[in-house]
């Protein structure tokens, strides 16, 4: 318990040899009692240009009020946001990646240089969540992170929509099987406002696994963004920031190894996106937590996947809002026994005390959630894959509608751009094992997701009769027999680099393997000849990336030797 709630800001307030910075407090209109007061940075990284974020800044306002009516000084600024929406399918999506260290280094900037006591942090699509929660690691100070809310689903002739329809609707045009009238109305009407993307990509999922690791108020990834109840969030998290400072609760109190293993279980049994892996593993990083690939793997043994969730399944997030929200999820995998429900959390209270009274399941009523007794799968979606493809892990996300093993002649596309061209030519057959390369941390830079080929295919018809390789990322949108994150990636002279088209790949679910099949001396031969390319850029942001970024099975992270 701490009675010095401001122990940073009174650097700034109370110190007499600092005159200009009290001034420019008075400046912004600050008294004498709120000099006294302890100061919260309120972080939103709200922008016009996407659907994820375009509410954010109205959110970090509603903030603002409660902490100012929690008598403390709440300041709103700003950092960064790159739409994956928008961006995947392009060269810019290379960015998205790379904005998650860019959020963290930014807040981190901020909050250090303006010595601020505690943050808030208002965060919509995907790379927004894990930035914050690093950020918040490396400072130490008392936070939470209020998650924006997911869309509601679109609609167009009975049908409903949302984002990943639009990119599906791609691969049915370019096999013909769609009139260009639904295809621009599917387009005009998948994303009907505000709100990240609705399925269980990228954004609920590390909401999901944020609230599970307690570093959120209740229900925050399931309350919709244009619901009354995000609003209600928003408000009382004044008097929840109040006690976190009170309390002297930080964030490496909240982020423990425990507290991980709750986070992944819940992404196992929500049927999450594989960015959990990446993201999961850098925020661990930045508490000095240790976690690797293999402890995915452990968790996905033993939870069987529960929620029927897009992509897929069949529903999206605002669909749990109905039947009780994550509340009544943790309540129940907590009653079976596979969440620790002592973990504190950032309402000063254990995970179990948060959830004791949110309202139970009901199964039978809804077809979001199934009972352990019956789930969609005995085991969890994603596995952790090794073999001479991925000496250093792969990462799989198998629902059990794909099939366990999959043994076909490898397509390869150096780069994504290629396999467009090679679904329209007729290239990319049943049977095939597509591989698309280059397209790794260092080699594309910056790692972008192949949502666009996964939804080509799906769309295109082949999304059951092919499997899909990369040394990139998925979306949590991304759906099939994929295997992504594979390491040592392109780039770096990983295997996957001296694939040549025909080479028999086989996938091996069941036993955790990927190989290529091809013989030792002509492996040696390829290598003896490979060379690796130039860096795809020269300065910036993405040539420093290139330069700093570690491997996926370390997380991506870019702030370690």
């Amino acid at each position: 318990m701490s009675t010095e709630l401001n122990k940073y800001s009174k650097t700034l307030t109370q110190d007499p040899t600092l005159p200009a910075a009290q001034a420019m407090l008075y400046g912004i209109g600050l008294t004498d009692e709120d000099m006294q007061k302890a100061q919260v940075g309120i972080v939103s990284t709200g922008f016009d240009g996407n659907t994820c974020n375009m509410h954010l800044n109205g959110l970090a306002q509603d903030v603002k009020k409660s902490v100012w009516a929690s008598d403390l000084v709440g300041l709103v600024f700003n950092t960064i946001g790159v739409s994956d929406g928008i961006s995947n399918g392009t060269a810019g999506m290379r960015y998205s990646l790379v904005s998650r260290d860019i959020i963290a280094d930014s807040i981190e900037a901020v909050c250090g240089a303006q010595y601020y006591d505690g943050l808030v942090a208002i965060m919509g699509c995907d790379k927004n969540m894990p930035g914050a929660l690093i950020a918040m690691g490396r400072l130490n100070r008392p936070a939470l992170m209020v998650y924006g809310g997911t869309i509601a689903g679109g609609h167009y002739k009975g049908q409903e929509l949302n984002i990943i329809s639009s990119f599906e609707a791609l691969g049915k045009k370019l096999a013909g099987t769609i009139s260009d009238e639904d295809y621009k109305g599917i387009i005009k009407n998948s994303c009907p406002g505000a709100g990240a993307c609705g399925g269980m990509y990228t954004a609920n999922t590390m909401a999901s696994a944020i609230e599970a690791m307690g570093m959120s108020l209740p229900n925050s990834s399931s309350n919709p963004a244009i619901d009354p109840s995000k609003k209600e969030e928003c408000a009382a998290v004044g008097k929840a920031i109040h006690n976190l400072l009170k309390l002297d609760l930080k964030p490496r109190d909240i982020m423990t190894r425990k507290a991980f293993e709750n986070a992944i279980t819940v992404v196992m049994a929500t049927g999450g996106s594989t960015n959990a892996v990446l993201h999961l593993i850098a925020m661990a990083k930045a508490v000095d937590v240790e976690l690797t690939q293999d402890d995915f793997q452990k968790i996905s043994d033993r939870i069987p996947l529960l929620a029927d969730f897009k992509p897929s399944g069949t529903h999206l997030m605002g669909a749990l809002h109905k039947v009780g929200g994550m509340s009544s999820v943790l309540k129940y995998l907590l009653e079976k026994g596979f969440l620790h429900g002592d973990c504190i959390t950032v309402t000063g209270k254990t995970l179990a005390e948060n959830v004791k009274d949110a309202p139970s399941l009901v199964f039978g009523e809804n077809n979001v959630i199934f009972p352990v007794e019956t789930p969609l799968k005995p085991t969890a979606h994603l596995q952790i894959l090794y073999g001479n493809l991925a000496e250093k892990g792969s990462v799989a996300k198998i629902t059990g509608k794909e099939g366990e093993r999959f043994k076909g002649p490898a397509r390869v596309f150096n780069g994504e751009f290629e396999l467009i061209d090679g679904i329209q030519n007729g290239r990319v057959k049943s049977g095939d094992v597509v591989v698309i390369r280059y397209v790794g941390p260092k080699g594309a830079p910056g790692m972008p997701e192949m949502l666009k080929p996964t939804s080509a295919i799906m769309g295109s018809g082949l999304g059951k009769s092919v499997a899909m390789i990369t040394d990139g990322r998925f979306s949590g949108g991304s759906h099939g027999f994929v295997i992504g994150h594979i390491v040592p990636e392109a780039f770096a002279g990983g295997l996957i680099a001296l694939v040549e088209d025909d080479d028999l790949i086989e996938i091996d679910i069941t036993n955790h393997s990927i190989n290529l099949l091809v013989d030792e001396k002509t492996i040696a031969l390829r290598r003896a000849a490979w060379k690796q390319p130039a860096l795809n850029v020269k300065n910036g942001v993405l040539w420093k990336y290139a330069k700093q970024v570690k491997t996926a099975a370390d997380g991506c992270v870019t702030d370690e030797e």
